[in-house]
This record gives structure tokens, sequence and C-alpha cells, in this order.
């Protein structure tokens, strides 16, 4: 097989990369010495107890947090750049996926994924109809557009979710704790749903304590421990 380098360059793009990185919560220090890059296409864990530092790093890619120390790219966003104006078209290049779902509970899921389409700048409604069934297909919630959240469980809460980020084909979906609130039978369904969107080509950075999941789905692994982050070998049991 020949590669083109267009093709090898897609493949090994660097999507993410952090350079002696320091991360702070106001003036505390979290995490200090972070260097890391994630390539286009891969599944990478980030793993680490309470308190270690995993939802500040999130916050930091996503814009929550500024970065005040050292450098970082994500999908072509200088972070030690951004501004606070540069914030939602970053998020519009992200898909972010929360452990409490943030659903509105007011409205329909159809309804829902409608109002963040609206809010990132769509405007034809055949297409906006379209792209909800498409990314609710994915994730195999097609038939439950008309339902409220509070009339699902809290797997296909998180489904709906996982189909939210997808709404503007990101180049990166940032899962902070995605299974957190979900039963262990639950929570696989659920990972399978995220494994199925990386195979399909979408880079997956994922937050999370659960290592029952880390051990059914091994991929690289990032762990937060000390204020530093390193790559942690798997070995399955």
């Amino acid at each position: 097989m020949i590669i083109t380098e267009d093709q090898s360059e897609k493949s090994t793009e660097t999507i993410l990369e952090l350079q002696d990185v320091s991360i702070f919560q106001k003036q505390s220090l979290v995490l200090n010495h972070v260097s890391l890059d994630v390539k286009n296409g891969e599944f990478v864990y980030l793993i680490g107890k309470t308190g270690s530092g995993k939802s500040s790093f999130m916050k930091t890619l996503y814009g929550d947090l500024p970065l005040k120390k050292g450098t970082g790219h994500i999908v072509g966003f200088d972070l030690k750049k951004l501004r606070e104006k540069d914030i939602p078209f970053l998020r519009r290049k992200l898909g972010i996926v929360f452990q409490d779902f943030k659903l509105l509970p007011d409205r329909t899921i159809h309804k829902n994924l409608n109002f963040v389409l609206k809010a990132t700048g769509w405007r034809d409604q055949a297409k906006m109809d379209l792209q909800i069934q498409d990314v609710l297909e994915k994730v195999g919630m097609k038939t439950k557009g008309f339902k409220f959240p509070h009339e699902l469980s809290g797997g296909e809460q998180q489904r709906v979710a996982i189909a939210r980020a997808l709404l503007n084909d990101p180049e990166l979906i940032l899962a902070d704790e995605p299974t957190g609130n979900l039963d262990p039978q639950t929570s696989v369904e659920v990972m399978k749903v995220l494994q199925d969107i990386n195979k399909a080509g979408r880079t997956i950075l994922m937050a999370t304590h659960d290592y029952a999941l880390i051990l059914k789905y091994p991929s690289k692994t990032l762990k937060c421990d000390g204020n530093k982050v390193f790559e942690v070998v798997q070995r399955a049991v």
C-alpha cells in the first residue's frame, strides 16, 4: 500500500501539544512541567485520583482556565494567546462531554441539540434537523429525540451528551469523567459508543478514574500524580 504524503501527514498530525506547561486554579499550582502530544485519531486516557488535576487540565484545554506558563496548541489554537473572543471558535472545534450531562431539562432532546446548533451559527433548519438525526443515530438514540431528559436513563442522557459533542464535527473530543455517574454495565455501553466514534477517525481524550474500563479497552494512558502528568503502561490482567 502506498501512503501519499497528505495521508501520512494527516495520520501523524499532532492535534494537541503542550510544552513545559504549568496549570493553575487561581493562584494555586495544580500541575507543573507538563509536556505531551496527542496525534490525530488517538484515544488517550487521563487518569488520577480525585483532586489530582484532571479537571483543571481539561478546563485549560477548552479555555476555561488560562494558560499562564509554557506553550500549548490545540486544534490549531495557541492556548497562550487565547483571547476571550476566541473561546467560542475553539469550542466549535472541540466536542466536550461532561460527567453530569448538562442537558437543558425544559426541552426535548431534539430541541437541546437544536439550541446548540443555533448558538454555534447554524441557520438552515432542514440541515439542522438532518445533523441532529445523524448524531443521534451514531449514539443509538435515533428514536429518542422527542423525549425530555428526565424521561431518559443516565446512560441514555450521556449518549445524548456525546451526540451533542459531535454536532459540529469536532477535531477532538474531550470527555471529562463521562462514565462517572453511571453503573458498570451502562459505563461499558457508553464506552462502546466512544470506541466506535474513535474507530471512525475522531480523536478522544478521556479523563476517568474507572480502571476497569481502561483494562477492558486498553489505550495510551496519561496519569496525573504529584503535580505531574506522565505516560503509564497499562498491563492487561
